[in-house]
C-alpha cells in the first residue's frame, strides 16, 4: 500500500458534532491486522521505507478509531489480547509499541468497561516486575489506569483543559508545544507547509474548534465516560451543548470541580457519587433541551484536539527565555505570581551574550552620593508608586531625573529582590533529581548496558521517588520544546539549554514556574559543506542526523514515528505544492502531538564545554558548548591534494600535516581512566560526541584524526582516542578552525590551543561558590554538594528510553 492510498483512507472527526449516520464499525480481525502491521521488527533499521509505512499505518489506524466509538473498544481489546500474548511469548520488543498504542487509544475512548480497565491494570502491574525500561513506564500507565479506573474522563479532561489553557477555578496547569526549526533546513516551501500545519491545527480560525467547543467535549466524554451507554444518550447529550453556546462554561466548571474533588479524595467510593453527581448533571443539560424522556443510546465520539502549537524559525534573534516568559506572562495564571513591570523589564533587557561564562565577573561602579535617602535630590515621593501602574511609575521617575542638579550623581532604578529559602533551593532540587534519575533506577543495578561501567552516554529510563528525597515543585507550565532539523539544530538547542540555566542560576523566574521537556524529529536539508579532505570524513559527513540515529538504534518506537516522520516531511512539502487543495488532515501536528503524549522517557546527552584561545593575543578567549560534533582543521593544509598526501604517505612514511599537542583523560571500559599525553601530526581531526554503534556506548568523547595512526619507536597513535576531557595546542606557528555541532555560524578561524571538559550545571556552581564562602580547607563537595549532578545534560524525551 502506498502512502498516498494510506493518507486518502483516513478521515478525520474534527468535532463531537453528531453525524448523520455513523462509520461501520471495523471488524476485529481487520483491527488486528493494522496493529500487527505497526509493530516494528528486526529488519526496519535496514530499510528506511518500512519506518516510513508504519508510521503513516500507526497514524491511520488512530483517525479510524475516531469515527466511531465502537471501534475504540474494540481496538482496545485487540491490544490487551496481543499484550498478554506478548507477555507469554516473551515479545518484549512490542509491548511498549502496544501500551503506548493502548494508552492513546483509551484517551480516544467514549467509555471503558471495568473489566477491560482491570486487564489493563493488571498487565501494567506485572511490568513492575520487569527491568528498564518497561518497569519504568508500566509504573507510569499503572497509576494513570488506578486512577482513570476509580474516576473516569480524569485523563481526558486534564490533558484538553491544559492543553487549551481552559481557564477554569479547579485545575491550573497549562502546556503549549513549541516547534524550533533551523531555517538552514526548512526553507522555502518546506517551511510554509510546516508554519500552515501547525498554524492550522492550533489556531481558531476557518472553523477550528473554540475554546467553548473544547468546554463541550470534556463535559460530552467526562459524562460518557462515567455513565457509559445504557445510561448516556451520545446525540442527544452532544446536540445540547452545542445549543448552550457559551453558557456551557457553567457545566464545564461543575464537571472539573467533581472530578478534581474526586481526585483529592483518592477515588474512594468506587466512583458512585461522582457517577450521581454527573448523572444529575446530564439530566439537567439534557432535560432543558428536550422534554423527550431519558434513555440510553449511541454514544458520541469526542477525539481530544491537538495541543496548543506555535511554530518558530530559529534565527539569531529567537531566545527561548524570552518566548517562555513572553507565554507566562501572557497566561490567564499570571496574576498569582505578582510579576513588577521592573522585574519584567530587567529580565527582558538582558541578551544571551550576557550569561557566558567570561562574563560572570562583575565590575563596580563608583557612586558619589552618601547612600543616604535624605542626600537624594529633591523630587516627586515615589512612596505612593504602589498606588499607580508601571507607566506612572516610569513617567515620575523620568521627571525625578530632569529635575535634578546636573552636578550632582542621581541613582539608576533598581530591583530589590530578597530570596526565599524554597527559591534557594530550587535549582539544587532539579540537579539532585537529575542525578537520582541517571544514577540508577529501581529494579536495576548501576546505570549502564550490560554490566559495563556506570559512565554510559545514557541513563537508564525512569527514577525513583526513593532514590530522591527532594522531589522537584510542583510548576504549573509545562513548555514541551521540539527541534527540528538535523544535529545543527541540536548544538543550538543545547546552547540555549545552557543560556537558560545560566540566567536562571543568577535570579530565579521561569525555574520556579516552568517545566522544561525537550523533542527532537530529526530532518536533513541542506547539504553541509565538505573539505576536501574526504578519506577519513565522508562517513561521518554522510550522517547529519547523528543524535536521530541514536535514538532510533535504541528505541524502535522512536525509529518507526518520529524518525520516519522526518523523511515524511520534505514528501508532504511537495505534495502541498503539486495539489495544494487535497491532503487537509495535519499529519505532522498529529504526529508531535503523539509524540509530546506518549514519549515522557528522556535520554540524557551530556553537553560539553570548550574554551578557546586565539593566537591573536589581544582577542579575549571564547567559551561554548556542543553536543554531537567537533571538528578542527588547518586550512593550510586544505589545498594539498590527496594524491600528493598518498605519495608522501608511501615514500616517508610521515603524515602530512601541523604537529599538536594532546593531553587528555583517557576512558575505559574499566572505568580506570588514565591521564596521557601526545604528540602528533595532522591536518585535522573529528571530535564526535555520539556513539554510532551499540558496541561504542561509553559516555565520553571519541575522536578521529583525518590521517592514518603512524608508529614510531616511542609510541602508537591509536586510531581512536576515547577521552572525557582534552586539551589541544599547536606547537608550531600554524593556526586551525574549529567548527562545533557541523554549523559553519559557529566556526572560529585563528585558533591556537582548545580545552573540551564536561558542562557544569550552573545550578552546581551556584551551590559551590555559596559553600565555598562558609567553609575553609574542607571538601568541596561536602553536605549536599557531593549528592548534586554536577554535568549539565540535555534530556531528550523519547517513547521508551533506552531498550535493551
Amino acid at each position: 500500500m502506498t502512502n498516498k492510498a494510506l493518507w486518502d483512507n483516513s478521515k478525520s472527526m474534527s468535532s463531537m458534532e453528531p453525524k448523520a449516520g455513523c462509520s461501520p464499525t471495523v471488524p476485529e480481525a481487520e483491527l488486528y491486522r493494522s496493529v500487527m502491521a505497526v509493530l516494528p521488527r528486526e529488519t526496519d533499521n535496514q530499510q528506511p521505507q518500512d519506518c516510513l509505512n508504519k508510521g503513516m499505518l500507526r497514524w491511520t489506524l488512530h483517525k479510524k478509531v475516531q469515527n466511531n466509538p465502537a471501534n475504540s473498544l474494540s481496538l482496545l481489546w485487540v491490544l490487551i489480547k496481543e499484550l498478554e500474548k506478548a507477555e507469554r511469548w516473551d515479545s518484549r520488543k512490542c509491548i511498549i509499541p502496544l501500551l503506548h498504542t493502548l494508552m492513546y487509544a483509551i484517551i480516544q475512548t467514549a467509555y471503558i468497561p471495568d473489566e477491560l480497565y482491570k486487564r489493563v491494570y493488571d498487565f501494567c502491574k506485572r511490568l513492575l516486575t520487569y527491568p528498564h525500561p518497561y518497569c519504568t513506564v508500566g509504573l507510569s500507565y499503572t497509576r494513570q489506569i488506578k486512577t482513570e479506573r476509580s474516576i473516569p474522563g480524569l485523563m481526558y479532561q486534564r490533558m484538553v483543559t491544559a492543553e487549551q489553557r481552559l481557564k477554569n477555578e479547579h485545575f491550573p496547569f497549562q502546556e503549549r508545544v513549541f516547534v524550533l526549526a533551523d531555517p538552514e533546513v526548512f526553507s522555502g516551501s518546506l517551511g510554509q507547509v510546516m508554519s500552515g500545519d501547525i498554524e492550522t491545527s492550533s489556531s481558531a480560525v476557518d472553523g477550528s474548534p473554540s475554546p467553548f467547543d473544547h468546554m463541550c467535549c470534556v463535559v460530552q466524554h467526562s459524562i460518557q465516560a462515567a455513565l457509559g451507554a445504557e445510561q448516556c444518550h451520545g446525540p442527544k447529550l452532544a446536540r445540547a451543548l452545542k445549543d448552550m453556546g457559551q453558557d456551557v462554561e457553567s457545566h464545564f466548571q461543575e464537571v472539573l470541580a467533581a472530578l478534581e474533588q474526586s481526585a483529592e479524595e483518592g477515588g474512594r467510593g468506587e466512583g458512585g457519587a461522582l457517577r450521581s453527581r454527573l448523572q444529575r448533571l446530564y439530566s439537567k443539560i439534557v432535560t432543558d433541551a428536550d422534554s423527550e424522556p431519558l434513555s440510553g443510546g449511541r454514544l458520541s465520539d469526542c477525539p481530544p484536539p491537538n495541543p496548543g502549537m506555535s511554530f518558530h524559525m530559529w534565527t539569531e534573534d529567537l531566545d527561548i527565555w524570552r518566548v517562555l516568559a513572553k507565554w507566562v506572562r501572557s497566561s490567564s495564571m499570571s496574576e498569582q505570581f505578582s510579576l513588577s513591570q521592573e522585574l519584567e523589564d530587567f529580565e527582558l533587557g538582558e541578551s544571551p551574550s550576557d550569561l557566558m561564562p567570561s562574563d560572570m565577573t562583575r565590575f563596580s561602579i563608583l557612586s558619589n552620593d552618601s547612600g543616604i535617602e535624605r542626600d537624594l535630590p529633591p523630587g516627586p515621593d515615589l512612596s505612593l508608586s504602589s498606588s499607580l501602574d508601571s507607566a506612572g511609575i516610569s513617567a515620575l521617575w523620568e521627571r525625578c531625573k530632569g529635575e535634578q542638579d546636573p552636578a550632582r550623581l542621581s541613582r539608576r532604578g533598581g530591583i530589590k529582590m530578597k530570596p526565599s529559602v524554597k527559591d534557594s533551593m530550587v535549582l539544587m532540587q532539579d540537579t539532585l533529581e537529575e542525578h537520582a534519575s541517571i544514577g540508577g533506577g529501581g529494579g536495576g543495578g548501576g546505570g549502564g548496558r550490560g554490566g559495563r561501567r556506570e559512565a554510559t552516554l545514557q541513563r537508564r529510563a525512569g527514577s525513583s521517588a526513593m532514590q530522591n528525597p527532594f522531589p522537584k515543585q510542583q510548576r504549573h507550565f509545562t513548555a514541551r520544546i521540539v527541534a527540528m532539523g538535523d544535529d545543527r539544530v541540536l548544538g543550538r538547542l543545547a546552547k540555549a539549554y545552557f543560556f537558560f540555566r545560566k540566567r536562571e542560576a543568577r535570579r530565579l523566574f521561569l525555574t520556579m514556574k516552568v517545566n522544561l521537556q525537550f523533542y527532537y524529529i530529526p530532518v536533513c536539508g541542506a547539504t553541509i559543506p565538505i573539505s576536501s579532505i574526504k578519506e577519513n570524513l565522508q562517513q561521518s559527513k554522510d550522517n547529519l542526523c547523528t543524535l536521530g540515529s541514536y535514538l532510533s538504534m535504541v528505541d524502535p518506537w522512536y525509529n518507526s514515528n518520529i524518525k520516519s516522520l522526518g523523511c515524511m516531511i520534505p514528501k508532504l512539502a511537495k505534495m502541498k505544492q503539486t495539489n495544494p487543495g487535497g491532503h487537509k488532515d495535519p499529519f505532522v501536528s498529529d504526529v508531535i502531538s503523539y509524540y509530546v503524549r506518549t514519549g515522557q522517557q528522556p535520554v540524557y546527552f551530556t553537553i560539553y564545554f570548550v574554551k578557546i584561545t586565539f593566537t591573536n593575543m589581544t582577542k579575549n578567549p571564547v567559551e561554548d558548548v556542543f553536543l554531537t560534533h567537533l571538528e578542527m582543521e588547518l586550512p593550510e593544509f586544505r589545498q594539498i591534494s590527496a594524491s600528493i598526501k598518498e605519495k608522501q604517505k608511501k615514500s616517508s612514511g610521515e603524515v602530512c600535516g601541523a604537529v599538536v599537542s594532546l593531553n587528555y583523560r583517557k576512558v575505559t571500559l574499566s572505568g580506570r581512566d588514565v591521564d596521557k599525553g601526545m604528540s602528533v601530526r595532522t591536518s585535522g581531526a573529528q571530535i564526535n560526541a555520539i556513539p554510532s554503534n551499540e558496541a561504542e556506548d561509553l559516555n565520553c568523547l571519541t575522536m578521529t584524526l583525518n590521517e592514518s595512526p603512524t608508529k614510531s619507536k616511542n609510541n602508537a597513535v591509536e586510531s581512536k582516542i576515547r577521552f572525557s576531557n582534552i586539551k589541544i595546542r599547536t606547537l608550531e606557528s600554524r593556526t586551525f578552525t574549529v567548527t562545533l555541532d557541523r554549523d559553519c555560524r559557529r566556526s572560529y578561524r585563528d585558533v591556537q590551543s582548545i580545552e573540551i571538559s564536561p558542562c557544569l550545571d550552573p545550578g552546581y556552581c551556584v551551590q559551590k561558590t555559596i559553600r565555598s564562602k562558609f567553609t575553609l580547607g574542607e571538601d568541596k563537595d561536602a553536605g549536599l554538594s557531593k549528592y548534586m549532578n554536577k554535568g549539565l545534560p540535555l534530556p531528550i524525551n523519547t517513547f521508551a528510553g533506552i531498550i535493551t
